[in-house]
């Protein structure tokens, strides 16, 4: 994208506007570490006027009393006009997160399909049970939405991952109000601009950005927040749980991985070669089902590893508007570090490390090549922890129970990989590890019907086809009496004197 772009600014009660405060802070370009534009910086108080009005506007406004074929109307209407703008959107994930274009156009796909979808759940699966007794009564339930949903984003997709939040959030019936991600404010802003141009009431949907330590902390202890959706790191999702643990919120936390990839000789190695490389160094590594540690029956270790070197290097770094470019700059300088600080420490722990080659004349971005973490065990710090860059653990394995023994011995439990020919022995082991998602001979591919989420230090909920409704929906039950059924009489006994 050429020249400077617009400020980026709060969209709250169906207008864009500055801070309360007037602050802004610089959104940084990853690939070259040059100032893009300057964001609004959010506050208590920009957070009290968001909540203000997705409060009016769930209370007093249209959105939760319009017929359900109005509301999801709204909702296809949004979805076609991410369509529309599909390119636009594409090249400024790119821009923001160093994503390589290749794959933030799949993104803007899944964000258009987000809304379809739950357009398509709510009409067909949005539904309640009736439970007669006898002549007496009849009983049902009804699915209602509860009030404010905060929704607070990533900066890895941010843009299908913030659609992920407000398609189910709106759908239901809900107003809300999203706090992005700092580091990628660009998408939130142009999903925004997509929404106000769809003609959602005021209110129903507001953005506010600025840091977790100040915005995000602030819409997670308001009063009038019933919801709070966070996708992010264990450690912010805790400290989330604590802000809000006054007002009693509802949570839904999807948090960090370090989900393992097993590998049996028996298995289709290449196919279990090209989804183990895509698993760890798409996205540029920084993915939360990411297989980050990889067990590799030692019997096919050394072809394994011959391949997999073979492979990192071969994989395009490069600029990430390159259709070509499959590795792009990590997110933020800090982050960067971080992750430069654990193949430090991997050298220290005695690993071998392998990396392929950044060009030189990428020097100024947040550049890390593809890396291979070889002879490592399942005790070291790179294999315990989450490192969220393009940095494979690699561990070599000798039983069925050993490696199960090992695929949970972490604190993580998102997802997993199995790959075997052995079908009973797919099951057993997939059913073994603790995690939310398997996945036997497949890399990572999503079907949106089913619940997404883990255990362990991974999430608490589940969000995804109809598993959603639980989260922002409220179940209530109807009691009728529809016959003649005697009512326990009180007061009609003469006191003794």
């Amino acid at each position: 994208m050429e020249g400077q772009l617009d400020n980026v600014l709060h969209y709250i009660n169906g207008q864009f506007v500055e801070g309360v405060a007037g602050k802004s802070f610089a959104n940084v370009n990853p690939a070259t570490n040059e100032v893009i534009n300057k964001v609004a910086e959010g506050f208590e108080e920009d957070v009290a006027l968001a909540v203000a009005a997705a409060r009016e506007a769930f209370d007093h406004g249209p959105w939760r009393t319009m017929s359900v074929k109005e509301r999801l109307e709204y909702i296809v209407r949004i979805a076609d006009l991410i369509d529309e703008n599909a390119e636009e959107v594409s090249e400024l994930e790119s821009l923001d997160t160093g994503l390589p274009i290749s794959q933030t156009r799949k993104q803007a796909a899944r964000a258009a399909e987000n809304f379809r979808f739950y357009a398509q759940m709510v009409n067909s699966r949005l539904v309640g049970e009736t439970y007669q007794v006898e002549n007496s009564f009849v009983n049902y339930t009804v699915h209602k939405p509860l009030g404010v949903a905060g929704l607070i984003t990533p900066w890895n997709a941010p843009f299908m991952l913030s659609t992920w939040k407000v398609a189910p959030a709106l759908a239901t019936g809900n107003t809300c109000v999203l706090k992005p991600a700092e580091w990628s404010p660009l998408t939130a802003n142009k999903l925004a601009q997509i929404i106000d141009e769809a003609g959602l009431p005021k209110g129903v949907f507001n953005v506010v950005h600025g840091f977790g330590e100040t915005a995000g902390a602030a819409l997670v202890a308001h009063p009038g927040v019933q919801l709070i959706s966070f996708t992010g790191e264990t450690k912010t999702g805790s400290e989330i749980m604590k802000n809000g643990a006054n007002t009693l919120k509802r949570y839904s936390m999807e948090l960090g991985g370090k989900s393992p990839a097993i590998i049996f000789p028996d298995a289709d190695l290449e196919k279990a070669l090209d989804a183990v490389v895509w698993g760890i160094f798409s996205f540029n590594g920084e993915r939360c089902t990411a297989n980050s540690r990889l067990f590799v029956h030692h019997s096919i270790m050394d072809w394994f590893v011959s391949a997999l070197k073979e492979r990192v290097d071969q994989i395009v770094v490069g600029d990430p508007m390159d259709p070509d470019t499959e590795v792009g700059p990590l997110i933020h300088r800090k982050h960067w570090q971080t992750v430069m600080n654990y193949i430090q420490t991997a050298r220290e722990e005695g690993t071998e490390v392998v990396s392929g080659t950044v060009p030189a004349e990428f020097e100024k971005g947040n550049y890390i090549a593809p890396t291979l973490l070889l002879n490592c065990t399942n005790n070291m710090r790179v294999a315990q922890e989450e490192i969220f860059g393009p940095v494979l653990a690699v561990i070599p394995f000798e039983s069925e129970e050993e490696v199960i023994r090992m695929a949970n011995d972490v604190i993580y439990g998102l997802a997993a990989y199995v790959w075997t020919s052995n079908i009973k022995r797919a099951h057993r082991i997939a059913q073994a590890i603790d995690s939310g998602m398997v996945w036997i001979n497949s890399q990572n591919v999503r079907d949106l019907r089913t619940p997404f989420g883990g255990s362990k230090y991974s999430g608490i909920g589940r969000e995804g086809g109809h598993y959603s409704f639980e989260f922002y929906t409220e179940p209530q039950v109807i009691h009728v009496a529809i016959g003649d059924h005697p009512i326990p009489r009180f007061g009609t006994k003469t006191k003794k004197s």
